[in-house]
């Protein structure tokens, strides 16, 4: 087996500074566990903690009230011995963001992102390297911050790298097993499934002789998410004893959103302030603006299904109900195999100036309003409206960037020309 040593350097080197944070500054990972910027209501370590408790001492862990995530963690976590529990899962979180940015370099191996079954850019060849990518990811403050932070969209986003991982290389099942999992454990993954789709089935239309009946690969590889899906909920069933309650504790929060912790998202501040009365009907349009994305994306970009699915991550880290920058890292793992259209961006000063803006005066806000007592709830909210507005304003000049590269593909002479939108 070869070794490649420039990736064993990469993963050794991104493993040692997380081991380094983790054991050299003890009270990191507490103060960053409990940052509402890194655990939110579904997917905060300390919760899982609680639920972890109960589960061991023979009670529903659902029983506290507290407990919004998946119940395949528990038994999971209760595989660590309690002496050395902690110490496992720094490692166990390691292991994941290895694990994930291993599975983000073979996709950026696979030039998915430059040469499509439909689409070649006009750029191939001047997109970062694979290993560039992934130490991207590895070093990127939101994923090192996110891991020591130990919150459990880790898994998710792990099963997410995976699904497309899988789909890049044809090999659907497991794709869909992958996407099954993701969706299993954070439920929004599952609007993923069309794009996968397509770029599932572009791989074995590659050859024309060999393209499958589309109706039936789709039948079939939507039949394969929905049992594995079915598989890990009847799962669950039994773990929890035989009982369904988990259902609206996993899934119910994430639709109905009765947990208002702030977070740097959208929804929590809009909700508190709702009226009761108007309250299902705004769930209603928050939900079907989050899904309305899907169809009009792989529509417009049918011939860049990979292209679809990284900007479907940044509009979840933007419109979903209980964000995270843990899905913000996720966002911009994937955007770098898009280096090569970073060129047609207009705005990369001003949106990234934003964010280390909003970076930065994020937890002094946060401050300010819980623990000096000298603001409020709005200048916490304020700081969030600024990030997001940096985040959405990121997607859509990707976006802009991918729709002139088509364009320039179609129009050779028009490269390099100043466009004016009308």
């Amino acid at each position: 087996m070869v070794i490649d040593r420039r990736k064993a350097l990469l993963y050794s080197s991104a493993a040692a500074l997380r081991l380094l944070l983790f054991l050299g500054f003890p009270s990191l990972p507490e103060l960053l566990t409990g940052r509402v910027e890194i655990s939110t209501p579904v997917s905060s370590f300390k919760r899982l903690l609680e639920g972890f408790y109960l589960y061991t001492h023979n009670v529903s862990p659902y029983d506290g009230g507290v407990f919004y995530q998946a119940p395949l963690l528990l038994p999971l976590f209760s595989l660590i011995p309690p002496p050395i529990f902690a110490i496992t899962t720094y490692f166990l979180y390691i292991a994941l963001d290895l694990v994930s940015a291993d599975a983000l370099i073979r996709i950026a191996e696979s030039g998915e992102s430059e040469s499509s079954r439909l689409f070649t850019s006009t750029r191939v060849g001047s997109r970062w390297s694979n290993l560039s990518i992934g130490a991207a990811y590895l070093f990127n403050p939101f994923t090192i911050a996110a891991c020591v932070g130990r919150p459990s969209s880790i898994f998710t986003n792990c099963a997410i790298f995976f699904a497309v991982a899988n789909g890049v290389k044809g090999k659907t099942m497991s794709s869909m097993l992958a996407l099954a999992l993701a969706s299993y454990l954070a439920l929004y993954p599952a609007l993923l499934l069309p794009p996968l789709l397509l770029l599932c089935y572009d791989q074995h239309a590659r050859t024309p002789k060999a393209a499958p009946d589309a109706p039936t690969f789709y039948s079939q590889c939507i039949a394969s998410f929905l049992g594995s899906s079915a598989l890990l909920l009847y799962m669950s069933y039994l773990i929890t004893g035989g009982s369904w309650e988990f259902l609206y504790s996993v899934y119910g929060v994430q639709l109905l959103v009765p947990d208002l912790t702030p977070n740097v998202g959208l929804w929590w501040y809009f909700f508190i302030e709702m009226f009761d009365s108007f309250r299902e009907f705004f769930l209603g349009v928050f939900w079907l603006h989050l899904g309305s994305y899907v169809a009009g994306l792989c529509f417009r970009l049918r011939r860049q299904p990979l292209f679809v699915i990284t900007s479907m991550l940044g509009i979840f880290a933007v419109f979903k109900p209980y964000p995270s920058i843990s899905d913000t890292s996720l966002y911009f793992a994937f955007l770098p195999l898009y280096s090569h259209i970073f060129p047609l961006t207009r705005y990369t000063f001003y949106l990234l100036s934003t964010l280390l803006y909003a970076s930065l005066l994020g937890p002094a806000f946060y401050y300010l309003w819980i623990y000096a007592g000298s603001g409020n709830a709005n200048f916490f909210y304020a700081i969030t409206l600024v990030w997001c507005l940096g985040l959405s304003l990121i997607v859509a000049d990707s976006l802009f960037a991918a729709l002139r590269d088509e364009w320039e593909q179609q129009r050779p002479e028009m490269k390099g020309k100043e466009i004016r939108q009308i």
